[in-house]
């Protein structure tokens, strides 16, 4: 499955979810653009499915905290590369 595929899947499972709590559609399509990534996409279908939110603030504050804690992911892998660069070039020089 090609990553265009695979992101228009768990979008439309992102809408399907949210509009199946009477939300519009356009509003999970806005989440599933705002998310990114398939894998982020369906954390947050998961969590329709699991929680059933009854606002647009509880679905958003959980949107939030899935891109806070993949930003936290990245921002954490790429201090490691640097670190790992930066003990290469020391080892490099002894």
């Amino acid at each position: 499955m090609n990553n265009h595929t695979e992101w228009t899947e768990a979008r439309n499972r992102l809408i399907k979810a949210v509009s199946s709590l009477g939300f519009p559609q356009e509003f999970g399509e806005v989440m599933a653009r705002q998310l990114g990534s398939p894998k982020a996409i369906d954390r947050m279908t998961f969590y329709v499915y699991q929680a059933k939110p009854r606002t647009e603030e509880m679905l958003v504050d959980e949107m939030l905290a899935i891109c806070e804690e993949i930003n936290t992911w990245r921002e954490k892998k790429a201090s490691q590369e640097a670190q790992e660069k930066y003990n290469a070039y020391l080892f490099s020089r002894r």
